[in-house]
């Protein structure tokens, strides 16, 4: 909407948006929206009340008791499963809040009972529900043994700019895998140059530096999606820094920023960051 001409206000209740997501990618984002757009980014801003005017204009309290009027409202306020009405109870499958926890099969705790998709609180993408009704069909109609896989799940924000996300933030690998080699950059692509834009782009790749198998790509820039969703095939076949080493770039998109960064920007060992190595 800032990008028609709206005067927008964001309203967000705790200290930094797109919690789950890379660190570096969510600070980006929030960078460029308050340096290239006309967003006004309000963090730690809950508000508790709206009301309407005689004039037919909005009224936004916050729980500081702020005001801000406006004209129209967008209020994300999360999601709930719809399981009110399906008996669940009666047929004895255990629910978790309004969601029904399954297994990698899908599969309920009562074993005639199965469930996919935003239901089960696993990962909400439309895809990754695709995925499960398809495994758990193949499995129970198809001979096959399939059972469900939400490890390196590529996914998007559309945001201004644009994150591509596969694999393991930062903050994950580290956890996981102890060791990890961290290639970062941050770089105003060649569209933003020539007419003298701000706007920057932030690449990231993850590598677990045991077996050097690429655990995380994340991408900050114009199209990141289409761009991640390759490179997503390449990470679940379990590509390798060195494969990304030997494929050529092509030049000049911002793509080939991928293939081209040579040098870990920093390190964690058994957890701990470190900028260099002994």
């Amino acid at each position: 909407m800032d990008g028609l001409g709206s005067d927008v206000t964001l309203m967000y209740r705790g200290d930094l948006f797109l919690r789950g997501f890379d660190g570096d990618m969510r600070n980006h984002l929030k960078e460029e929206m308050e340096n290239n757009s006309g967003i006004d980014v309000k963090f730690n801003t809950d508000p508790k009340e709206i009301s309407k005017k005689d004039d037919g204009t909005l009224v936004v309290v916050d729980r500081d008791g702020n005001e801000l009027e406006c004209d129209a409202i967008l209020y994300a306020t999360g999601r709930k499963g719809k399981i009110d009405g399906l008996g669940l109870d009666k047929a004895g499958v255990t629910t978790k809040g309004t969601f029904i926890p399954v297994d990698d099969y899908s599969q309920t705790n009562v074993p005639s009972v199965y469930a996919v998709g935003d239901i089960t609180d696993r990962i909400a993408l439309t895809p990754v529900a695709l995925m499960e009704g398809h495994r758990l069909s193949d499995t129970l109609f198809g001979g096959k043994d399939r059972p469900v896989d939400h490890e390196y799940v590529a996914s998007t924000v559309f945001t201004t700019p644009e994150i591509g996300t596969v694999g393991y933030s930062e903050e994950d690998a580290a956890a996981k895998f102890g060791d990890i080699d961290v290639y970062k950059n941050r770089f105003r692509a060649m569209k933003h140059s020539f007419p003298k834009s701000e706007t920057y782009s932030l690449f990231k790749i993850i590598v677990d530096s045991k077996t050097q198998r690429v655990v995380g790509c994340h991408v900050a820039t114009d199209g990141a999606g289409e761009m991640v969703q390759g490179v997503a095939i390449a990470i679940k076949m379990g590509a390798t820094k060195e494969d990304f080493d030997n494929t050529i770039g092509i030049h000049p998109t911002s793509a080939e920023e991928l293939v081209t960064m040579r040098t870990p920007s920093y390190y964690y060992r058994g957890g701990a960051k470190t900028d260099t190595l002994e």
